[in-house]
C-alpha cells in the first residue's frame, strides 16, 4: 500500500538562521521547537552526536499534538569539531572569547547533521555535511570587536558566517556554503526529492500557520 505524499514542512528548530534559508525554497513551512536533551553521550563524537540529535529532534517534533499530519519534519543540529572535541553554543560572552582565543589560527570542521523525518511512513533519511575551516591567527582586539558587535552566543563556535563572522576565517572548504550557516540546502532538496517534494516544481504544499 502506498502512503500518501506529504502535504507540509515542519522545521524542528527554532534557530532564525535555518529558518531564513528555509525560506530560499519558497515553499511554506510551520516551525516547531524540539524539546530534547542535546547533552552528547559519553564517548560520542562529533560526528555522531549530530546525526544523533537531527533525528532525534525531528521524531521528537512528530510526537507533538500540534504537529501537523501528513508532515515531513526537517531536524538539524551543528557542532564545531576541533582535534575530535565537540564545541557547542558559547552562550554568553566570556565563553564565546575562550571559543575563539582555542580556535585562533586552528583547522576547525563544523559538522551539521539533517534529518527528514516521514511519519506516515516512519522514515528517517539522514545525512551529515562537514566543512573544513581555518581560522586566522586573532588578536585579542578583533575577539572582542567581534563579539560586541555580531553577538554570536547561539552559534557554534562562536560563528555567525553569514555576517562579520566570516572575517575570522583563513580559509573555508566545502560543498555546500549554506551548511555553515547550520542547514546545508543542497543536500535538503536532496532528501525533499527522495520524499517527492521538488522545490523547482514549487510542490503544492499547504501552509499551516503555527499556533
Amino acid at each position: 500500500m502506498n502512503t500518501p505524499p506529504a502535504t507540509h514542512l515542519v522545521l524542528a528548530s527554532t534557530s532564525p538562521y535555518r529558518q531564513e534559508l528555509l525560506k530560499r525554497f519558497n515553499l511554506p513551512f510551520s516551525v516547531c521547537a524540539p524539546e530534547i536533551d542535546e547533552t552528547p553521550l559519553p564517548g560520542e563524537t562529533p560526528s555522531q552526536l549530530v546525526l544523533r540529535l537531527s533525528e532525534a529532534k525531528a521524531r521528537a517534533v512528530a510526537r507533538q499534538s500540534d504537529c501537523p499530519s501528513r508532515s515531513l519534519i526537517i531536524g538539524g543540529d551543528q557542532v564545531a569539531d576541533c582535534d575530535g572535541v565537540a564545541i557547542g553554543k558559547p552562550g554568553d560572552f566570556d565563553n564565546a572569547r575562550r571559543q575563539l582565543r582555542s580556535l585562533s589560527g586552528k583547522t576547525v570542521l563544523f559538522r551539521t547533521g539533517l534529518a527528514l523525518f516521514n511519519p506516515q511512513a516512519r522514515r528517517c533519511r539522514s545525512v551529515r555535511v562537514d566543512i573544513a575551516t581555518t581560522y586566522r591567527t586573532l588578536t585579542d582586539a578583533e575577539i572582542e570587536a567581534y563579539l560586541h558587535a555580531a553577538q554570536p552566543y547561539n552559534c557554534a563556535g562562536s560563528v555567525r558566517s553569514e555576517d562579520l563572522g566570516i572575517a575570522l576565517f583563513e580559509r573555508i572548504d566545502n560543498d555546500d556554503p549554506t551548511a555553515l550557516i547550520g542547514l546545508p540546502l543542497i543536500a535538503l532538496a536532496r532528501l525533499l526529492r527522495a520524499e517527492g517534494v521538488n522545490p523547482l516544481l514549487h510542490q503544492p504544499l499547504v501552509s499551516h500557520p503555527a499556533p
